[in-house]
């Protein structure tokens, strides 16, 4: 026996004869309205000017059809959709690790990567996580933390404050509106 693989749900284009409707409002490709009509007479006219008829308001009452070059309509709904995506933007959020005990060279590396990605229009989310007895001086961590986002504060604002969740404290940074 052969395995004959099911089709896709897809829903189809309600496009000629996929139109199922008894009748339907017909809208010429000059924009004219032509009126409603069956189905069948929708079919024959778009024929007779040699292009589709393409259902562009299935829930309407009637269900409102256009007579247009389908192919066309098709390609240019694709290029929209692709120039949609193409214009999108999307925010990264770059994390960073502090330490509460961090030296002043890994600081100053860790603020100049952190303005680089604030400058590139990234967010950045700071993470200092406590270990051991460090937990017992949360004052130290802050005050660090504190002396970063004010060095940043010139080109960043703080989206999320500084909170502890477990023995991490984070933050969120992101370019100020006005850049």
């Amino acid at each position: 026996m052969r395995y004959i693989k099911p089709k896709r749900n897809v829903p189809e284009e309600l496009v000629n004869e996929n139109i199922h409707f008894r009748e339907v409002m017909v809208i010429d490709s000059d924009g004219n309205r032509l009126g409603v009509m069956s189905r069948r007479a929708a079919l024959d006219k778009a024929a007779d000017e040699g292009l589709d008829l393409f259902c562009v308001a299935p829930n309407a009452q009637p269900p409102v059809c256009k007579i247009l070059d389908y192919g066309k309509y098709h390609f240019n709904e694709q290029k929209k959709a692709r120039e949609a995506k193409r214009n999108q933007h999307v925010t990264e959020v770059k994390p960073l690790r502090l330490s509460p005990v961090v030296d002043v060279g890994d600081f100053e590396t860790k603020l100049r990567h952190a303005r680089e990605w604030i400058e590139d229009g990234q967010k950045v989310r700071i993470d200092m996580k406590f270990r051991g007895r460090m937990i017992t001086r949360k004052e130290v961590g802050e005050s660090v933390m504190n002396e970063f986002i004010d060095k940043m504060s010139d080109i960043a604002q703080v989206d999320k404050k500084p909170a502890m969740e477990g023995n991490t404290m984070s933050v969120v940074l992101s370019p100020k509106k006005g850049k």
